[in-house]
């Protein structure tokens, strides 16, 4: 598969990369903050808007709720109280993607659960995005491959073994797949991101690959674009000195919309592959170039030598490039010491 749809978004080979900006639960449970996260991602010329959706009694145990979770990013005592704390209600959602679409953004949303799922099926969304921690949960992972929207499958915290299962799970329904390669550490170390698995799971699995990030700066989401990144997703943040935990991995907005600038300009950049001379260089190679030039006067009729030849500027006559084809041939005139040959001179 070389494109698949999100929307009316066209992604895959030939087509720009879709930059998807990550609000995750950056909004702090504040739709206030979330509709601002989204002035920020359309002011950026981001593709996407994306939160996260969590149906909290489903995705832990009661134990992992009731767990003490009291430290300066908490929003709760308890690790439950913090997340729905951070749990916007459904009618937000339902403001928010209105928000986004007037923007020109599309909207979407990581579900962690099929009650989730559920729902954002009922709001709209062109695709769903399964969350590194979710890769081994083959059920949801087969839940949602059977709405038949096209997924987008992060692999953070995750082996080849556990990727080839998640693949081959949700392959069983839909081919729509994009596989992001992602490191779960908020911030990355550059030394842990790989880039290089950008295009071996494209060998690997034959399907569009992209990146997920949470690493400092805006060079490793253009580098991954270059290895063959048709999605990149990003988290951003109103300020990374916000409390919550995924505000230190995030890009300001200032940083977003560098970022989308810099991809923009490397798709402009990476070209068709092949090598030719543009128009606009051609008065540079007239400039700077070398031509053939006479090292000595040659007299009319007179076979030419090495000796007699020498490689100056400016680059208009013949190309030094073809010195060696003028040994032996005769010149058509007089050439005084120091001209630029050129065809006229030579009879060839």
């Amino acid at each position: 598969m070389t494109t698949i749809s999100i929307g009316e978004r066209l992604i895959g080979d030939g087509q720009p990369s879709l930059i998807i900006a990550e609000a995750g639960i950056n909004h702090q449970g504040d739709i206030t903050i979330a509709r601002q996260l989204i002035d920020v991602a359309a002011a950026a010329q981001a593709d996407v808007v994306k939160f996260q959706k969590r149906t909290i009694s489903r995705i832990l145990t009661t134990a992992g709720l009731n767990a003490p979770y009291e430290h300066r990013n908490s929003f709760g005592k308890t690790y439950g109280e913090h997340k729905r704390a951070l749990e916007l209600e459904r009618p937000a959602y339902h403001e928010l993607k209105t928000y986004a679409e007037a923007q020109g953004l599309i909207f979407m949303a990581s579900a962690w659960d099929e009650e989730s799922v559920d729902f954002l099926e009922e709001l709209g969304v062109p695709a769903h995005k399964v969350a590194s921690a979710d890769l081994t949960n083959l059920p949801l992972l087969a839940y949602m491959a059977q709405t038949g929207k096209p997924i987008l499958l992060s692999t953070g915290m995750s082996n080849l073994n556990e990727v080839d299962q998640a693949m081959n799970t949700l392959r069983t329904y839909t081919d729509q797949i994009v596989v992001l390669q992602c490191t779960s550490t908020y911030p990355s170390e550059f030394d842990q991101i790989n880039l290089r698995v950008i295009p071996a799971y494209r060998e690997r699995y034959q399907t569009l690959v992209g990146y997920s990030g949470h690493e400092k700066g805006i060079a490793i989401p253009v580098g991954a674009v270059a290895l063959g990144a048709c999605v990149v997703e990003r988290h951003f943040t109103l300020d990374r000195t916000m409390k919550g935990g995924d505000h230190a991995a995030s890009l300001e907005p200032t940083g977003l919309m560098k970022m989308v600038r810099d991809i923009r300009a490397l798709e402009q950049a990476m070209g068709d592959g092949v090598k030719h001379i543009y128009n606009e260089e051609w008065p540079i190679r007239h400039k700077l170039a070398k031509s053939v030039v006479t090292a000595v006067s040659i007299p009319p009729n007179t076979p030419i030598t090495r000796a007699m030849l020498t490689t100056k500027g400016p680059g208009n006559g013949i190309s030094a490039a073809r010195m060696q084809s003028l040994i032996g041939l005769t010149t058509t005139h007089h050439i005084p010491a120091d001209t630029v040959l050129q065809e006229s001179d030579i009879a060839w």
